[in-house]
């Protein structure tokens, strides 16, 4: 059976900081040509998914393959970016497809964000309780 929501705990970024560094980080399985374990900063700020250069390389991407690119804003300005998609299982969720922003950096983490991760799921952040709970879209 599929669970029709599930909680994950927000995640220590930097121990020194304590739970000032905590960050709702989401586990989760990218699979493109290969298949590989990350986990995501759930980032409803963030317009676009990004995802790191090696993540993209262990995915089994080849850059100058990918010929869509996308302009990235914020601190992430001056990288360079290029579409791909990925299918992404999220705890016991049934796979979606996420477009994602490859990067040309590993300076970052996955990030989650409106497009299409927003999408695609509802995400309800309890900070005061260190939780936050991910609901597939209806």
């Amino acid at each position: 059976m599929i669970a029709s929501h599930q909680q994950f705990p927000y995640v220590s970024r930097d121990p020194s900081l304590g739970t000032a560094s905590l960050a709702p980080m989401l586990p989760l399985t990218l699979i493109g040509h290969q298949s590989v374990s990350a986990s995501g900063l759930v980032d409803s700020g963030a317009s676009i998914n990004v995802l790191p250069f090696t993540l993209g390389v262990q995915s089994g991407f080849v850059r100058d393959q990918q010929t869509r690119s996308v302009e990235l804003s914020g601190n992430l300005a001056s990288v360079e970016a290029r579409i791909v998609v990925l299918t992404a299982v999220v705890g016991s969720f049934s796979p979606v497809q996420l477009a994602f922003a490859w990067a040309k950096t590993d300076e970052i983490s996955v990030i989650l964000g409106q497009v299409n991760f927003f999408m695609e799921f509802d995400v309800c952040f309890f900070r005061s309780r260190d939780v936050f709970e991910v609901k597939p879209k209806p």
